[in-house]
């Protein structure tokens, strides 16, 4: 390293909840003379170039996939097939393996960053490049679904020396067979064995976390896989400095301080049509004025024709539900904000934690569960929506519960998650905190390199 300067070549699986938190973690690297070359999908560059901080030292590749039958020829990522054909977007990831070869022999990166294509560490050793299995989730879910002890038995509370507080409904654990045990066309892998090969396979692992939240969690996955683990902190991007779209802005402004809910669910988490409807009439149930930003649920073209019958007219001027993208965290920061409904995705908990939004969370698929004890059961800084244990199911009295427990002033439970999520905001906000991770991440690579 004659500049003393590292190359990072970065991989990630083509889904915006891995490309964003990727981009972030590139613009750290960045802003400390680094040199970040990222392959995203041809149709994000646009956006994703919004958020490049540092267009000098960061790349974006646009990587057209191959053609894998079953796969239409415009999908590029994730978020634009349902979940069970995105084995397919995997296989079509798979084949591009001789272009990435080619670009390790021009670019010659000292580390490559990668999560879901498997074969990346393989490719990097034989070519003298180290890889570091960097996945933008919980180091809880990684410790959880990904031990080899874990099996569908020990789902329920993780395997053998598992840290307590992770307990899971029997309806995800049921959907997790799928993850332990059907081999994917192409690979012959299951989803379990892509990951565990990646990290088995990897030099280190990285994770955009800290040990002021899962602890417990990073230093089981150290012992359990004996791997450098890598912590880059919480790697928040930094506030957009555009302003909150007018219109909304002046929605807002009508509202008292802290009285508003405020609901999204990512990119990808689709509702059916009847659990959409329990989740607005909890809102409405709340009494609070509400925003929620949500796509249009399974079967309907629009948000507006799937709400429930009246549902418009009575929470005219109280309520929106907007199908659209929106500045996210703008609006958290807007003073009339006080309550954060989320799906548990790991960016958005990162965003709502270092917001001052009261927090409830409505997991969605298998690590979002998760990820939302994580919140509730061990930090303690939030309230999980109760669904059932059998069918996955929640109500609107689930969701006015959950929003009344945070909210109410004189809530036990919201004085105490207020309590616990202000004393860590205050930690990651303190002055030189997300600088002093970074630098540590850099240096634990550095010496990867020795």
């Amino acid at each position: 390293m004659a500049d003393n300067y590292l190359t990072v070549f970065m991989y990630p699986w083509f889904a915006m909840g891995h490309l964003i938190p990727y981009l972030h973690t590139a613009n750290k690297l960045a802003a400390r003379g680094h040199r970040v070359f990222l392959v995203v999908p041809p149709k994000t560059i646009s956006n994703l170039e919004k958020s490049n901080l540092h267009p000098d030292l960061i790349k974006l590749i646009p990587l057209p996939l191959p053609h894998v039958e079953g796969l239409p020829p415009h999908i590029e990522s994730s978020a634009e097939i349902p979940m069970h054909s995105q084995h397919l977007l995997r296989n079509a990831m798979d084949l591009t393996e001789p272009t990435v070869e080619s670009l390790f022999q021009e670019i010659k990166p000292h580390f490559t960053f990668f999560d879901m294509m498997c074969w990346v560490p393989f490719l990097a050793h034989r070519l003298g490049i180290k890889a570091i299995f960097y996945v933008p989730v919980s180091p809880a879910s990684v410790g959880f679904l990904l031990s080899e002890t874990a099996s569908i038995e020990s789902h329920t509370n993780g395997p053998p020396g598992f840290p307590p507080s992770i307990r899971l409904y029997k309806h995800v654990i049921s959907r997790l067979e799928v993850f332990d045990n059907e081999k994917e066309v192409g690979s012959g892998l299951t989803l379990k064995q892509r990951l565990r090969t990646s990290i088995c396979e990897s030099d280190a692992i990285g994770f955009n976390t800290c040990r002021e939240t899962e602890g417990p969690f990073i230093e089981y996955i150290e012992n359990y896989f004996k791997k450098p683990v890598l912590l880059a902190g919480p790697v928040v991007p930094e506030l957009p400095s555009s302003f909150l779209e007018e219109k909304w802005e002046r929605w807002l402004d009508k509202f008292r301080p802290k009285s508003v809910i405020y609901c999204a669910f990512g990119s990808e988490a689709i509702l059916q049509k009847d659990q959409f409807q329990e989740l607005v009439l909890g809102f409405e149930r709340s009494g609070h004025p509400f925003f929620a930003a949500l796509k249009p649920p399974v079967g309907s073209e629009t948000v507006e024709e799937a709400l429930p019958e009246g549902f418009k007219e009575r929470t005219q001027g109280k309520g929106v539900v907007h199908g659209g993208w929106v500045q996210q965290q703008l609006i958290l920061k807007h003073p009339s904000v006080g309550c954060f409904v989320t799906h548990g995705g790991y960016g958005s908990l990162w965003e709502g934690l270092v917001s001052e939004c009261q927090l409830v969370v409505l997991p969605h698929r298998g690590e979002h569960y998760i990820q939302a004890n994580v919140l509730s059961a061990h930090l303690k800084v939030g309230v999980e929506v109760q669904k059932g244990d059998d069918d996955g199911l929640f109500t609107k009295e689930g969701v006015n519960e959950a929003i009344r427990a945070v909210m109410e002033v004189d809530s036990e439970t919201g004085n105490e998650v207020k309590r616990n999520h202000d004393k860590l905001r205050d930690i990651f906000l303190s002055k030189g905190f997300e600088d002093s991770y970074m630098d540590g991440f850099v240096q634990k690579m550095r010496s990867l390199l020795e």
